[in-house]
């Protein structure tokens, strides 16, 4: 059987990498990326594999139902990944309707045009959700999150990541779409817009810039190399069990001031800064409302169930992140112009 996959919000940081994965390693696929192309995507992010035969890009919106309609009809799926979301936590806070009308109804889109167009023919066909470690809320100083963790949102991102991790089972449920879920911890890596932390830090030590860290700075979480996760998506969509969730983490939990104080090391020793300099950016800011204390997962089932498991140690990933962004200037520079700038001001000005 042919496969025909469409994937959402590839033109984003997780979604790019993803499309990469699946473009490069499997030629004899089609794969269809539509992206609305907002602040956080960035067709500069698939400048390799734009021209292969296999790729096609089309711009649009999820919750378009005509266009999905027409690229169903066109492209026959076979298979969708759906990644494309609004995702950052701080904005969710700022302009919560944004997120319930991406997230869940954009979701919904996907998952009727999905059942129409496979109409009860279920063989071979996939639905793969990708959500966050956020839906389960937050932890305390033990403990880790499981598969069957109850789900306990606590910002209006989780909580619309959550209803839609729900509607994606309701339609399995009640419909028979056959569909995988996965939960992931914290991405990093190339490519990612810089209102996230890692990358919004590494361009202000560069820049000399404060590094604002929210309340005490004892936030903990799970951190996972970008290029890993791509890979982790293809082993769930091709080998995961159907109806199945498979939270993907990278075995690593790092307080944010720990990560940032080693990001400062690193960045010293790669800009020929005296030892420490960095470290005098650090400014600490008012706390976000909602703020998660703590998020680890468990991702023993998808490395015992499939052999995926992380290639890179978070201290290897960061000093790839570090340098991939050093050495793509250009790129960072390209993507914190305009309507970002006035964003960040807003955000951490105070």
């Amino acid at each position: 059987m042919s496969h025909s996959i469409l994937i959402t919000g590839g033109a984003g940081f997780i979604g790019s990498h993803v499309v990469r994965e699946f473009v490069t390693k499997y030629p004899d696929y089609t794969i269809v990326n539509l992206d609305l192309l907002t602040y956080a995507g960035n067709l500069a992010n698939l400048t390799d594999i734009e021209n292969h035969a296999n790729y096609h890009f089309v711009k649009g919106d999820i919750m378009d139902e005509a266009l999905i309609e027409r690229l169903f009809h066109k492209y026959k799926f076979t298979g969708v990944v759906h990644l494309a979301a609004e995702s950052h936590v701080d904005r969710s806070i700022k302009d919560p309707l944004a997120f319930l009308n991406t997230n869940i109804l954009g979701t919904v889109t996907l998952l009727n045009a999905a059942k129409k167009h496979w109409d009860g023919n279920f063989e071979g066909k996939r639905f793969y959700h990708v959500s966050t470690d956020e839906v389960y809320g937050s932890l305390g100083a033990e403990g880790l999150f499981l598969e069957t963790t109850s789900y306990d949102p606590q910002s209006p991102y989780s909580a619309s990541k959550a209803s839609s991790d729900h509607f994606v089972r309701a339609y399995g449920n009640t419909y028979g779409l056959p569909f995988v879920i996965t939960n992931c911890s914290n991405n990093y890596g190339p490519n990612q817009f810089p209102e996230k932390l890692l990358p919004l830090f590494i361009h202000n030590i560069q820049e000399q810039k404060t590094l604002p860290v929210y309340g005490d700075g004892k936030y903990t979480r799970d951190w996972l190399y970008v290029i890993d996760h791509a890979k982790a998506i293809d082993a769930v969509y091709h080998k995961g069990a159907n109806a199945e969730t498979y939270n993907i983490g990278g075995f690593n939990e790092w307080q944010n001031i720990e990560l940032i104080k080693l990001m400062c090391t690193i960045m010293d020793n790669k800009l020929g800064r005296s030892k420490g300099s960095s470290e005098e950016l650090i400014t600490y800011v008012t706390d976000r409302p909602g703020h998660d204390r703590r998020y680890a997962i468990d991702a023993s089932k998808i490395k015992t169930e499939l052999g995926w498991e992380p290639s890179v140690t978070f201290e290897q990933g960061l000093e790839l992140t570090i340098g991939w962004y050093l050495n793509n200037e250009e790129w960072l520079k390209n993507v914190t112009s305009g309507d970002y700038l006035a964003y960040y001001d807003s955000q951490y000005n105070n």
